[in-house]
């Protein structure tokens, strides 16, 4: 069997170093595309993702003026066209788009703000320069916050989905942010009627990185958007319960009173353990039903409470349904939950552990089990 491809090389090879040196040889008479490539393949083994592509800017830099206004422009001469502005969703471009944030970012923040703002906003019409505009709004807040202000009504929808994107106070793969939510929701107010996907799953995103730190504010917001009805009821639905999902899961009263799960709906529960003793390796199997003599909207929890070491519990949540119940159809759910040797979140550890029943976040059902 094939071994498993790594992420850093599905995105830099030697096809993705062959386009990017096409691309930049076509625009630039003396981009010399053979030694880019010698030098910039010879350098990529025993780099991880984001040192590539640093590796990589080295390798373009090297072939560029040093003055940053004439570097600016033949990068802009380079670019691939935009991405699709037909499209709504999903189309992140390619990785190795990201060079001229890298150079953007790298001599452009100190002396050449507003051009290198002006670099940012075109290259990400080819990929997402979330990462670069974050030194901008680190450096310069109130210049870069102003021009985001300007680019939250652009017509392209990727320059609006950065607004959000690189203002998200826990970006993936990125430090986390400094700016007050009360600088930022501004601009998510202009970006969450958006009718792209693209822009309004970051803007869910956002919230739900604030909701781990002001979660009420959170909740104001969403509720205060649905009382404007700039957006449609449904996409502004599917948002709110994107945002608020860890709120969700660690079963807040407000979000879940905002999605309509009532903690004092009047339920009979019943859970039954089909595997009260659990080899690693095997899994864990349980059934559990739910009764009501009212409808109700019902978001179905389990928690295992595990063992470890040094004695202490650990917890984790997973999902098991969500939905409207009805007196004549009651909630019935069978599950079967692999105890993996190999689980990447974290180890399963022999001792006595516990599986709870959460619905609308409140505990109704407790079972215990060991693992051997």
């Amino acid at each position: 069997m094939a071994g498993k491809v790594l992420l850093k090389d599905q995105l830099f090879n030697r096809e993705t170093v062959g386009q990017l040196a096409r691309e930049y040889a076509a625009a630039l008479p003396q981009f010399d595309a053979t030694r880019f490539q010698q030098q910039a393949l010879s350098g990529l083994a025993g780099r991880e993702l984001l040192a590539r592509l640093e590796w990589l800017a080295d390798c373009v830099e090297a072939q560029l003026p040093t003055d940053f206004e004439a570097m600016a422009e033949q990068l802009e001469a380079a670019m691939p066209p935009p991405l699709d502005p037909d499209r709504t969703d999903d189309d992140f471009g390619r990785f190795i788009h990201a060079l001229p944030g890298v150079l953007a970012a790298r001599h452009g923040l100190e002396n050449h703000r507003d051009r290198a703002l002006d670099l940012l906003y075109r290259a990400t019409q080819r990929f997402s320069m979330e990462f670069y505009i974050r030194p901008f709004l680190c450096r310069w807040p109130e210049e870069t916050l102003r021009v985001l202000h300007d680019w939250a009504e652009d017509d392209h929808y990727h320059v609006r989905r950065l607004v959000s994107e690189g203002t998200r106070p826990r970006l993936p793969w990125a430090r986390a942010g400094s700016l007050d939510p009360a600088r930022t929701l501004p601009l998510l107010d202009k970006l969450h009627a958006d009718r792209t996907r693209f822009v309004t799953r970051s803007v869910a995103n956002h919230l739900n990185d604030l909701s781990k730190s002001v979660p009420d504010t959170v909740i104001s917001r969403l509720t205060g958007w649905a009382s404007e009805a700039m957006q449609s009821e449904e996409e502004l639905n599917w948002m709110t319960r994107h945002a608020l999902r860890t709120l969700l899961k660690a079963g807040h009263g407000g979000a879940l009173q905002t999605l309509g799960y009532r903690a004092d709906a009047p339920l009979a529960v019943s859970l039954e353990l089909n595997t009260p003793v659990v080899r690693i390796g095997d899994a864990l199997e349980f059934s559990c039903s739910v009764r009501s003599d009212e409808t109700c909207r019902l978001l179905v929890d389990y928690r295992i409470c595990f063992a470890r070491p040094n004695g202490r519990e650990g917890e984790k949540v997973f999902k098991l349904k969500a939905g409207e119940m009805r007196p004549e159809a009651p909630f019935r759910a069978r599950k079967r939950h692999p105890l993996k040797a190999d689980a990447t979140t974290f180890t399963w550890h022999p001792g006595p552990h516990r599986l709870i029943l959460q619905i609308n976040g409140v505990d109704r059902a407790e079972a215990a089990f060991d693992v051997v």
